[in-house]
């Protein structure tokens, strides 16, 4: 393969639509990042480097981040906010990658899905072993694990819908008025929990940069008061959000 220019990469990787994925598509992907990820796709392009391993490099660096967040201090949250935001170009990067090269395959869809589970999963988990303040068990450490038991269930039912559909021979393609609880009082909750965007406090990106306020709040303070107040926030969004979205799921016609 001849090497490439970034705006053919980024032509080909980056096909019409693709920022306006409502469920599949970042804010920061739309805001920043797919400016900037043709660049690091077109070096992968030009080395001959398949889509997979970029995403198994973009796994290794949310679960980094997870684990560098867990030292304390404000040196690891700023680490690990940038280690996220490497994480979400690698992200962007894969996909380009595969659809410029004609390499897109089931395997990179399921290795992409797995990546989001375990980078998110690291980063709460974490986030409780930082709030508990030294490495043993506790109740900072159980809250930590209970959020990132939330995102689990949330993606899990989430991508079930699609294996549950699959099985029963329905489409994958869900219409909008199919995803709206048939109860109009579930359905003003579901359009008021997406207006507040409460589930972002538990996604990677925003997630990192909370910690990094949270981190300059504790540095301020000289405690964990900050930290801890964010572990607390995460398991009680993470626990009522899966148990909404698999109320919302169970409520309207996706499974129909």
């Amino acid at each position: 393969m001849s090497k490439p220019s970034v705006a053919e990469v980024r032509a080909g990787g980056q096909p019409a639509g693709i920022k306006e994925r409502v469920n599949e598509e970042h804010w920061a992907g739309r805001l920043y990042m797919r400016e900037l990820s043709p660049y690091l796709s077109t070096f992968f392009v030009r080395l001959r480097v398949p889509p997979n391993p970029i995403t198994y490099l973009m796994m290794a660096f949310g679960v980094l981040s997870g684990v560098v967040v867990a030292f304390g201090g404000l040196w690891s949250a700023v680490l690990a906010a940038l280690f996220i935001q490497i994480y979400l170009l690698l992200d962007c990067s894969d996909g380009e990658v595969a659809r410029y090269t004609g390499r897109t395959s089931v395997a990179g869809i399921y290795l992409d899905r797995i990546g989001h589970y375990v980078s998110e999963i690291a980063l709460l988990i974490g986030l409780g072993v930082r709030a508990q303040g030294e490495w043993e068990a506790g109740g900072w450490v159980i809250l930590g694990m209970a959020a990132a038991l939330g995102v689990a269930l949330i993606k899990a039912e989430t991508d079930n819908v699609v294996v549950a559909r699959a099985k029963a021979g329905l489409p994958e393609k869900i219409s909008e008025a199919a995803m709206r609880p048939r109860s109009s009082g579930l359905s003003l909750a579901r359009r008021l929990a997406s207006a507040l965007k409460v589930h972002r406090v538990i996604q990677a990106v925003e997630l990192s940069l909370l910690i990094v306020v949270a981190a300059v709040v504790d540095a301020f303070l000289g405690d964990l008061a900050a930290t801890r107040v964010l572990v607390v926030a995460c398991a009680f969004v993470g626990v009522v959000m899966s148990f909404a979205h698999f109320v919302s799921v169970l409520a309207s016609r996706r499974l129909e």
